[in-house]
């Protein structure tokens, strides 16, 4: 059995968003509602969190330096040294009721985050891609909430789950372009333990997944099929990505968010980061060219 290890008991209430910073050599995640990132620096095993003025959905790495962080209502960019905020597109600022949840960067450096309803829980969010020169477009209408953004590793799909939806779907995708084409339903959730949140991609263009109450991480491989699980000693996987000098290291967010007090004692370690070497290596993605 290939079982994911606590590498820092760090008791997130709801840790997402993970990524590999090759630049800086690190791992960053969120800790949403604590309005916190993190950071993990696998060579020295050495964790660092900064608070945030706002709950960090997602965010990247931007190529001069610092960071594209996805708010719950803004996108901004995000000086860590000098701590400067620069808001460049407000979400959805008409609907009160939706906030930015998931995202990742294409192959060509766009930073693309999708919305969520955690109010009503309608259909009623977005996908958006922000360019380059800070442009916004709208790549997905009618979402409950947006999961499992990533990128084949050439750029040329796109996966996405709405996660009530219980599926992951493939589009094919061009960074340049505004429209995106379903290409088909990459795998169904339907007989799974878990629903699909956060996903990253590997090497060979295999998409894993963190199974939101699976307790599991899964690789898809391109028939659609399960053909690897990582076990994690948690209820509440939220994302993964892979990292280190190899990129041969999956790293796991986890989350304590709803969960009842015997819950939370009886999984030692939920909300915290894992890890585990699964045998498959990884793609760095694309640092935000804006």
């Amino acid at each position: 059995m290939n079982v994911a290890e606590l590498i820092v008991d760090c008791n997130n209430e709801h840790g997402e968003g993970v990524f590999w910073d090759a630049m800086n050599k690190k791992i960053w995640w969120t800790d949403i509602f604590a309005k916190k990132i993190w950071s993990f620096d696998p060579e020295t095993a050495s964790t660092a969190s900064f608070d945030m003025p706002s709950p960090v959905c997602c965010f990247a790495p931007r190529a001069r330096g610092g960071f594209i962080i996805a708010f719950n209502d803004r996108v901004s960019l995000f000086d860590l040294d000098k701590g400067e905020l620069e808001c460049i597109h407000q979400f959805e600022p008409s609907n009160p009721n939706t906030r930015l949840n998931d995202g990742r960067t294409d192959r060509d450096g766009n930073f693309i985050a999708g919305g969520m309803n955690d109010v009503t829980f309608e259909a009623d969010s977005s996908v958006i891609r922000v360019g380059h020169d800070h442009s916004v477009e709208t790549l997905i209408d009618n979402v409950a909430c947006a999961n499992s953004i990533c990128f084949s590793p050439k750029g040329d799909s796109m996966y996405f789950a709405d996660t009530p939806s219980g599926e992951i779907i493939e589009y094919a995708y061009q960074p340049c372009s505004p429209s995106l084409v379903k290409s088909r339903q990459l795998m169904s959730f339907n007989d799974e333990p878990g629903i699909p949140d956060g996903s990253c991609v590997d090497s060979e263009g295999g998409v894993w997944n963190a199974e939101w109450e699976g307790g599991r991480v899964v690789r898809i491989n391109s028939k659609g099929e399960v053909d690897f699980i990582v076990q994690v000693p948690v209820c509440k996987p939220t994302c993964c990505a892979f990292g280190g000098e190899n990129l041969d290291t999956l790293f796991i967010t986890t989350s304590r968010l709803l969960s009842s007090d015997h819950v939370i004692q009886s999984e030692p370690g939920t909300g915290g980061l894992f890890a585990i070497k699964p045998g498959f290596t990884g793609v760095v993605d694309s640092v935000f060219r804006g």
